[in-house]
């Protein structure tokens, strides 16, 4: 394991919070709907995010703009991975790769939700977040990219039980990062505590908390009864 210096590296991780947030500026909702001739922040509930596109364009369209957006949370905190996984912070136990990856999440979906492509008025990054837990839990074990796609399924059936499509995205997000943090405190239980740990574990907490925000006005709704139901049986049948 080589040591990482923070002193004298830092601007690494500033060239990873402008290439990652640039990643996230990059909507593929709004590039699918133009493909369909229409423009999906002008129609709909005007977000440009999986939910508005399988309600207007039917389900199918709707899982292209999920697995897209997932890919493009996933993908940029999967080489970071590659590239510091044989680095710890100096003078720590704490590998760089279990920092570095949801760091660079947390700034693609920064980028998703404020993209100044759009005047810092992006989706809500649920799939760019489900995505990124969906690459990044793998990192530790292989096997586990099989038990996430298990949850993402459980989130689905939640939807359709309850038709909540917010409510269901968000709590698969906390648990997705409830189960990483936990793996996280099993490995770091006897390194004692740094500020690189701090921080890792500050960063699952960010995702977390800007995700939840981004959906205050459908929090809203639901505790007020006035949410959109998600009927994934009748989106099923939709077809534009």
């Amino acid at each position: 394991m080589k040591y990482f210096y923070f002193s004298q590296d830092w601007w690494q991780f500033l060239i990873l919070a402008v290439v990652c947030y640039l990643i996230g500026c990059f909507n593929f909702a709004r590039l699918i709907s133009r493909f369909k001739k229409r423009d999906i922040t002008k129609i709909g509930s005007g977000n440009p995010g999986t939910m508005n596109m399988s309600r207007e364009f039917g389900l199918k369209i709707g899982l292209l703009t999920f697995i897209c957006d997932a890919v493009k949370g996933g993908i940029p905190a999967l080489i970071s991975y590659f590239i510091y996984r044989k680095y710890a912070f100096a003078g720590t136990a704490v590998a760089v790769a279990d920092f570095t990856r949801y760091f660079c999440g947390l700034f693609v979906i920064i980028g998703h939700i404020f993209p100044v492509t759009m005047r810092f008025k992006g989706g809500k990054g649920i799939a760019s977040t489900l995505g990124l837990f969906w690459f990044c839990l793998p990192c530790d074990w292989g096997w586990w990219a099989l038990l996430v796609f298990v949850c993402l399924i459980g989130v689905v059936f939640f939807i359709a039980w309850t038709e909540w499509g917010s409510l269901g995205s968000l709590l698969g997000v906390t648990g997705l990062s409830i189960i990483q943090t936990v793996i996280f405190v099993l490995r770091y239980h006897g390194a004692g505590v740094s500020a690189y740990l701090v921080g890792i574990y500050m960063t699952i907490l960010a995702i977390n908390l800007l995700t939840w925000w981004a959906h205050r006005a459908n929090l809203l709704r639901l505790f007020s009864g006035e949410e959109h139901h998600t009927s994934i049986k009748k989106l099923s049948k939709k077809k534009k």
